[in-house]
C-alpha cells in the first residue's frame, strides 16, 4: 500500500490515525496487531499516537492491563532497579516507578499488539518516543529516508531490525531491550544513538555499518553483545558501558576512534581478526578477574593508530593463544606502548610472547612430531589405523608443514581434525644436536621467565637476589662460626646465634614476600632458585663436617676486611680470596669473633659476591682454607656474575630513557 499522511492530506491523515487507535486501543484478551509491511508511508509516521496512554506507578496499571500484560510492565520496575546506568535512572518513567510518593506519575504509550514494518519504506520521520512494545516489532529490510525517534522505548519481546537501512539519524536513547535485539546487517548512514539504554536479553548488530557517529555511551549490556564483523566508518563512542556477558568484536573495523573509556567488562571480549586504523582508547576501564582481551590476528598498525590504556594494567588484559600467526600482532602492539612510554605494558607483552615461545619449544621437546612419529603412536593418540597409514604415506612424499595440511588427506574428517590438530607437532624433525640446542634454549628461557618474568620485573629480581643473599650469609656463618664439637668446641654463643636466626628470617620474609607478590606462578619460581642455590652448596657443607677441620689458624675466622678504610663500594673486579701477598695479608685483617655485630659481616660477604656491592671489602684469608669453604665462595660468586646481568638486563628494560634507547628504532 502507499499510505500518504503528508500535511496537505490532512483530512485523510486523521482518520487514519483515529480508526488505527480506535481499533489497536481496544482491551481484550487478544490485542491486535499493526502489519505496514511492503507499504509506502508518506509524510511523518508518529506511531506513539496509536498505543494506549496510561500511568506507569503501580496503582494505575492494574485496572487497564490483563495479568499477563501488568506482569510485563512490571518488568520495567526490576530494570530500573537493577541498572547502573544513570541516563535511564533519570528517565520520567524510571523515577516514577522508583519514586514512592503516589502523586508522581509518569504516563507511557503502550503498544499492545505486534507491529510488523517488513520492507516498509517511510519517506518522512518515524516518531515512537516513549512506547512501550508488549508484543514483537518486526521491521526487517525497513527504509527510514528521515530521522527516528525511539527515545525511551520499551521493546518487551524480541525486536528485528535486520537489513533495514536508516538514512538520516536513529535515535534510541533510554530504550529497553528486554528481548532478543536483532541488528544484523543494518546500515546506519547518519548518527546512531542508543546512549543510556538496556539490552537485557542478547544484542546482535553482526555484519551492521555505521557510517557515522555511533553513540553506546552508559549503555548496560546484561548478555552477550555482537559486533562481529561491524564496520565503525567514524567515532564508536561505548564510555561507561557496562557489559556484563561476552564481546564479541571478531571481524570488526574501526576506521576512527573506538572510545571504551570507563567501562566495566565482566567478560572476555574477543577482537579476532578486528581492524584499528585509528584509536582505541581504553583508558580507565575495568577488567574482572575474567575478563580480557583475545586479539589473535588484530590488525593493527603502531606506526598509524594508537591502544590507549591506564599505564601498568592495560598490557595485562591482552591474550594471544599461540605465537604462530600472532608475533607481528604482539611486536605492534609492544611498539605502541613503548612509543608512549608505557615500558611496564610493553613488558607484559614481551613476556607474553616469551611465554607462548616456550610453549612452542616445550611441544617441539615433548610433542609428537607427525612427520615422525610411528603409525602405533598416532593410533594411541586417537587416529585410526587408516588414518594413521594415510599420514605415513603422505609423508613419505612431503613433510606436513601446517596442520591445515592434515585436511588434505581423504580419510581425516573435521571431527578427528579438531579433536587432535592442536595436540600435535608440524615442524621438520629434530636432529640430537639439535634437540639438545632447543633443550638448551628451553631451560634458559624457563629461568629467565621465572626469576625475572623475561626482564620485566625488578621486585622479582630483587626477591629473587634476597633470598639468596640471605642463605649465602647464613652458610658463611655456620662454616665460619660452627667449626667443631671435640675435642675442644668452636661454637657460635647463643645471642650471636639468635641474632643471625631472626635476621635470617626477617630477610627471607620479605624477599619471599616480594616474589610471591610479584611472580606468575611463585612456588615455580621459588622452586628454581632453591634449584639453583641449595643442591651444590648442601652437598659441600655435608662433605666439610664429614671430614672435618684439622688445620692450623683454627681460632681465626676465614674471612678478612680491608682495613684501610670502611664505606661503601661498588666491587665489580673483587674476587672473593685474597691474594697470597705479604701486603694483602697485612692490609687484610681476620674478622672480629668476639663482636655482637660479627654476624652483619657475613651478610656483607656475601652481598659482595652476589650484587658486587659491599660496606667492606671482605674476602677469604689465602692460608689454612679449606678447598670446600673456598669452593662454596667461588661458587656464590660465579652466580653473582650471572645474577647483576639479570639485573642490569631488568634495569635497562624497565627504566624508561634507557629502554627508549635499547628498543625504539
Amino acid at each position: 500500500m502507499v499510505i500518504d499522511l503528508r500535511p496537505e492530506n490532512a483530512s485523510f491523515r486523521d482518520a487514519f490515525y483515529q480508526m488505527l487507535r480506535k481499533e489497536l486501543q481496544k482491551t481484550g484478551a487478544k490485542p491486535l496487531g499493526l502489519d505496514l509491511s511492503y507499504s509506502l508511508i508518506q509524510g511523518d509516521f508518529v506511531g506513539s499516537d496509536l498505543g494506549l496512554r496510561t500511568p506507569l506507578y503501580a496503582q494505575g496499571i492494574a485496572p487497564i492491563f490483563t495479568a499477563s500484560e501488568q506482569q510485563q510492565l512490571e518488568r520495567l520496575r526490576s530494570v530500573c532497579l537493577q541498572s547502573l546506568t544513570v541516563s535511564l535512572i533519570n528517565s520520567k518513567d524510571c523515577r516514577s516507578l522508583l519514586d514512592t510518593q503516589s502523586n508522581v506519575s509518569s504516563e507511557v504509550t503502550v503498544f499492545r499488539g505486534a507491529l510488523t514494518l517488513e520492507n516498509t519504506r517511510f519517506n518522512g520521520e518515524v516518531r515512537f518516543n516513549n512506547t512501550f512494545f508488549l508484543q514483537p516489532v518486526d521491521a526487517e529490510n525497513a527504509t527510514f529516508l528521515q530521522p527516528t525517534n525511539w527515545n525511551e522505548t520499551r521493546f518487551s519481546r524480541a525486536v528485528s531490525f535486520n537489513n533495514a537501512k536508516f538514512r538520516q539519524a536513529s535515535n534510541f536513547p533510554g530504550s529497553v531491550f528486554f528481548d532478543k535485539a536483532n541488528f544484523k546487517q543494518t546500515q546506519f548512514e547518519e548518527a546512531a544513538d542508543f546512549h543510556g539504554s538496556i539490552f537485557v536479553h542478547t544484542a546482535n548488530f553482526n555484519q551492521a555499518v555505521f557510517k557515522q557517529l555511533a553513540k553506546f555511551n552508559s549503555v548496560d549490556w546484561q548478555e552477550n553483545a555482537d559486533f562481529s564483523g561491524v564496520r565503525f566508518s567514524n567515532q564508536a563512542k561505548f564510555t561507561k558501558a557496562i557489559f556484563n556477558q561476552f564481546l564479541f568484536l571478531k571481524e570488526t573495523t574501526f576506521e576512527q576512534a573506538a572510545i571504551f573509556r570507563e567501562v566495566l567488562f565482566n567478560q572476555p571480549v574477543d577482537m579476532r581478526g578486528a581492524s584499528i586504523i585509528n584509536q582505541a582508547d581504553f583508558s580507565d576501564a575495568l577488567f574482572s578477574p575474567d575478563a580480557f582481551l583475545n586479539v589473535p590476528g588484530l590488525t593493527f598498525n603502531s606506526n598509524q593508530a594508537k591502544i590507549l590504556g591506564n599505564p601498568g594494567e592495560i598490557g595485562k588484559v591482552f591474550l594471544v593463544p599461540t605465537l604462530q600467526g600472532n608475533q607481528n600482532v604482539l611486536r605492534n602492539l609492544g611498539q605502541n606502548f613503548r612509543q608512549q612510554q608505557q615500558v611496564a605494558d610493553a613488558n607484559q607483552l614481551d613476556y607474553i610472547k616469551q611465554q607462548l615461545r616456550l610453549e612452542e619449544l616445550s611441544r617441539e621437546l615433548v610433542g609428537i612430531n607427525i612427520n615422525n612419529a610411528s603409525e602405533k603412536s598416532l593410533m594411541k593418540l586417537g587416529f585410526s589405523s587408516i588414518q594413521a597409514e594415510a599420514i605415513a604415506q603422505r609423508r613419505k612424499v612431503k613433510l606436513f608443514l601446517n596442520s591445515n595440511e592434515l585436511l588434505t588427506l581423504a580419510d581425516i574428517d573435521l571431527t578427528t581434525y579438531n579433536q587432535l590438530s592442536d595436540r600435535l607437532v608440524f615442524a621438520e624433525p629434530l636432529a640430537i644436536s639439535n634437540w639438545l640446542l632447543t633443550a638448551w634454549t628451553w631451560l634458559a628461557l624457563s629461568v629467565l621467565l621465572l626469576l625475572s618474568g623475561y626482564g620485566t620485573n625488578f621486585w622479582l629480581v630483587f626477591g629473587v637476589g634476597g633470598v639468596a643473599i640471605a642463605y649465602f650469609g647464613l652458610l658463611f656463618w655456620l662454616v665460619d662460626r660452627c667449626r667443631r664439637l671435640h675435642p675442644l668446641p668452636i661454637i657460635p654463643t647463643t645471642s650471636e646465634t639468635t641474632a643471625i636466626l631472626i635476621s635470617f628470617s626477617c630477610m627471607t620474609f620479605l624477599s619471599l614476600l616480594a616474589i610471591f607478590r610479584n611472580a606468575a606462578q611463585p612456588w615455580l619460581t621459588l622452586g628454581c632458585l632453591l634449584i639453583i642455590i641449595v643442591p651444590v652448596p648442601l652437598i659441600l657443607l655435608i662433605r666439610l663436617y664429614q671430614q672435618g677441620r684439622y688445620h692450623d689458624l683454627m681460632n681465626v675466622s676465614y674471612f678478612t676486611e680491608d682495613g684501610t678504610f670502611r664505606q661503601l663500594r661498588l666491587l665489580i673486579g673483587r674476587l672473593p680470596v685474597i691474594p697470597r701477598n705479604q701486603t694483602f695479608r697485612e692490609r687484610y685483617m681476620p674478622l672480629l669473633c668476639d663482636r655482637r655485630w660479627n654476624w652483619l659481616n657475613y651478610y656483607d660477604f656475601s652481598l659482595n659476591n652476589l650484587v658486587k656491592l659491599g660496606f667492606n671489602d671482605i674476602r677469604l684469608r689465602d692460608e689454612h682454607l679449606p678447598g670446600i669453604i673456598s669452593t662454596l665462595a667461588w661458587y656464590q660468586w660465579s652466580l653473582g656474575l650471572l645474577y647483576i646481568t639479570l639485573v642490569l638486563w631488568t634495569l635497562s628494560r624497565t627504566i624508561p630513557g634507557l629502554n627508549l634507547l635499547l628498543y625504539l628504532k
